[in-house]
């Protein structure tokens, strides 16, 4: 059966040829109004509402007005504009299926948050800012600041494929590894815990690694209380939304020394203004989004939504399915 696929999606020639090929038994349809960027929703388009299938950062109210529209999949691991009652409500009850791109970004955000770990660990930008500044030989300070992971405790909140990639690369080094998440049942090598106990792990953590999205119920998350709950020292990463956290308590806690140290890939809002004081707070280390990041990426894309396709084809399970 012949299917109208309707994608907004801007990807290089190449890769718009691997998508073409790989969908010549059906209509290929490309937005007039693509978005060139992952992250960033296309406009209103007419033509979707032709379509039975979408590829890329559709509208969310012209997938609702879309009755024809059987699957949807994004090009991002988060999924926010569609996250909300109303669409979750009207894709079930027409049985339309929503599927994200979380397996292409797993490997590097966990890649990204496990570097800056042994960076941080090893003193390694510490010792590049002596390289680029005074040229000064710390060599007790830098040697006798080094920690190692192995034996050190994570608390990973949110627990989808980032996190999932994730503890099995902290694996080998013998850490213990918390998982808050909605639906606790067993993992291997993780301890999924509720979240009304997060209060009772926060304070165990060496590590406390944010891989939230963002919807209603994670705004500011990780704010002053949950902030108060750590350990003195303890390290926090953010590769999930910056609006998951408050940060004006995020630099308070910087600025008062009981955080160990920062590292952030998502803030509120994005690009970070120049002037906004996470730049220059103590302690803290800034990328621009770049935590899922590969060359590779629109080509990744494409594979992982051709293999979703053929699975739709014939009616099996879809990779990385929210709805």
């Amino acid at each position: 059966m012949s299917l109208t696929i309707w994608c907004n999606a801007k990807f290089n020639d190449a890769v718009t040829r691997q998508l073409t090929e790989g969908t010549q038994a059906h209509r290929l349809v490309f937005s007039t109004k693509a978005s060139t960027n992952v992250l960033t929703a296309g406009g209103s388009d007419p033509a979707l509402a032709t379509a039975d299938i979408a590829l890329g950062q559709p509208d969310a109210a012209d997938c609702l007005r879309s009755p024809r529209l059987r699957w949807t999949e994004v090009t991002t691991a988060g999924y926010t504009r569609y996250d909300t009652p109303e669409f979750r409500e009207a894709f079930r009850a027409r049985g339309s299926k929503l599927t994200t791109a979380s397996g292409v970004f797993a490997d590097p955000c966990a890649q990204h948050v496990l570097a800056m770990m042994l960076a941080l660990g090893r003193q390694l930008l510490s010792s590049h800012r002596d390289q680029l500044t005074d040229h000064t030989w710390h060599y007790e300070k830098r040697r006798y600041d080094s920690r190692l992971l192995t034996g050190q405790t994570v608390v990973l909140l949110g627990f989808g494929a980032i996190g999932r990639r994730l503890a099995e690369l902290l694996a080998p080094f013998g850490m213990k590894i918390y998982a808050v998440r909605r639906s606790v049942h067993s993992e291997s090598g993780v301890h999924i815990i509720p979240e009304e106990k997060i209060s009772a792990v926060l304070p165990l953590a060496d590590h406390v690694v944010n891989i939230l999205p963002d919807n209603a119920a994670t705004r500011n998350y990780v704010n002053a209380r949950r902030l108060a709950c750590f350990k003195p020292g303890a390290r926090f990463y953010n590769v999930g939304r910056g609006t998951t956290v408050d940060q004006t308590a995020l630099l308070e806690a910087l600025n008062s020394g009981r955080l160990g140290a920062a590292y952030l890939d998502v803030f509120d809002p994005e690009p970070l203004p120049p002037e906004h004081p996470l730049w220059t707070a103590p302690r803290c280390y800034v990328t621009p989004h770049t935590a899922g990041g590969r060359f590779d990426q629109d080509e990744a894309i494409v594979k992982h939504f051709l293999g979703n396709l053929a699975e739709f084809e014939r009616g099996g399970p879809l990779l990385d399915q929210v709805i």
